[in-house]
């Protein structure tokens, strides 16, 4: 991967940019280093990669990016940095702010907590969603008895549900999207069986940023005794502000009667600190599926709500703090400001002609060409310093904007560099280098063991030294 987008693929020098630049250490310095020493060295880092981020190139990443919100956020951790939630005894306060973020984040999709709808704080969307597909698994069991459980998922879900299947034995049934790129209703009643569990549906899905149609998956679990979890990992704090905007937003939440969770990430459009995300039930008999305990280890009685045992509590301080200083009004500004952004970027890529939006989304949106490589584009985009996501089945381009896009200048930037990059690619078809041919021979490889191999090799490379 080069620097400009369009050079030799080097994927080593890619992930490892400071290499002979600063200190390295393989093993514990004899005397440890000076403090000021290593501030300054993580100061000089983060110097280096924040212009991308704070200048509005980054898709999704930072999604809110103001210095006061990010200081105040800091003084907030350092406050409770010593918390931890595996104590509830010295450290009380952990569990007072999870127990109001879940409840004020239940409130938001429509669930009442006084009806019963509850959950926990985890440290990110996948923890979320595998917490909410080990629940299922073990009350098909449980309830149902259910040995072989299995989920029904549009093939849009998020890779989550995947590496939930695969940690937890949960056979997946997948599914096409209609031409529309939201989940096909027909195609999903079609793949359940006695031993489904539990049916999937986004709002949105992180690929095209549609949503599903919700209510009528719902309606197909819920007149079977299945379960129904709603993802709202990527839009959970961003589709109730825009539905009271006035977008067109179909109910995806708890108003729905065959939704059973949800998952919501705090630490997205919630503007918390990344490594918080909230798990909804509508039960509390649901949610104890997905408690662990023991009760014979030598070392006492063990139990945790997720599958962490230490957390850090100033992480949930901090996000606790993120939802009170914003409130009802906060995120509705927020969210007006960010829509006004992504109407002007979608105006611009309907306005050029070679270019096609994929289904009708709210906040999160993405494009493709019928007549230009969508991975030639993004590599141009890249080459001006953009960083946004590549999409296969179609080709593509996804783009989450953020509150980074909000500011002055920055969406109309991004039609302008875009229409830049369609010229580039239409002049010069076909260049040698950057990402497009990776995507390209990733998406038409028959072998997918191929592709997975690479992408361990990939992995691999993130811990040399």
């Amino acid at each position: 991967m080069s620097d400009n987008g369009h050079g030799p693929v080097d994927l080593d020098s890619a992930l490892h940019p400071y290499r002979g630049k600063f200190s390295s250490h393989t093993k514990l310095p004899s005397a440890g280093i000076a403090r000021d020493a290593v501030l300054n060295e993580m100061q000089t880092i983060s110097g280096l990669e924040e212009k991308r981020w704070r200048d509005g190139y980054a898709s999704g990443s930072v999604y809110h990016g103001g210095q006061e919100h990010i200081d105040f956020l800091n003084k907030v951790y350092a406050l409770n940095s010593q918390a931890n939630q595996l104590h509830a005894d010295i450290w009380p306060s952990a569990f007072k702010f999870e127990a109001e973020i879940v409840s004020m984040v239940a409130n938001m999709l429509n669930g009442d907590p006084d009806k019963g709808v509850c959950g926990c704080v985890s440290s990110g969307g996948t923890e979320s969603i595998m917490l909410a597909m080990k629940t299922y698994r073990d009350w098909g069991r449980a309830e149902k008895g259910i040995a072989e459980p299995e989920m029904v998922l549009p093939i849009s879900a998020h890779p989550a549900f995947d590496k939930a299947a695969q940690y937890f034995g949960i056979k997946q049934v997948k599914y096409a999207l209609d031409d529309s790129f939201r989940a096909d209703v027909k195609a999903a009643e079609a793949a359940i069986t006695p031993n489904t569990v539990v049916m999937i549906g986004s709002a949105p899905n992180f690929p095209y940023g549609t949503i599903d149609p919700i209510g009528e998956l719902a309606e197909l679990a819920r007149t079977r005794g299945i379960g129904f979890h709603t993802d709202s990992c990527l839009g959970g704090f961003l589709l109730p502000w825009a539905e009271k905007l006035g977008y067109p937003v179909t109910p995806f939440d708890f108003r729905v009667p065959g939704v059973t969770s949800m998952t919501c990430d705090t630490h997205k459009y919630g503007y918390a600190a990344k490594g918080t995300s909230v798990v909804l039930y509508r039960t509390p008999e649901l949610r104890r599926h997905q408690y662990f305990t023991t009760s014979d280890w030598p070392g006492g009685l063990y139990h945790s709500p997720t599958f962490a045992g230490s957390r850090p509590g100033g992480l949930s301080a901090a996000c606790w703090a993120s939802l009170v200083t914003m409130g009802e009004n906060g995120y509705l500004q927020a969210t007006k400001s960010i829509m006004d952004a992504v109407n002007t970027m979608k105006d611009g890529v309907k306005s050029i002609p070679e270019l096609r939006l994929f289904g009708d989304s709210v906040g999160v949106f993405a494009f493709g060409s019928d007549e230009l490589n969508s991975y030639e584009l993004l590599d141009a985009m890249s080459a001006k310093g953009w960083a946004l996501t590549g999409l296969q089945f179609p080709p593509g381009v996804h783009v989450s904007p953020t509150l980074r896009h909000a500011q002055p200048g920055i969406a109309e930037r991004f039609v302008s560099d875009l229409k830049d990059a369609v010229a580039h690619v239409k002049a010069n078809p076909n260049p040698e280098g950057g990402m497009a041919p990776i995507y390209g021979l990733a998406a038409t490889v028959p072998d997918r063991t191929v592709v997975h191999d690479l992408l361990k090799n990939f992995m691999d490379m993130y811990y040399q030294v």
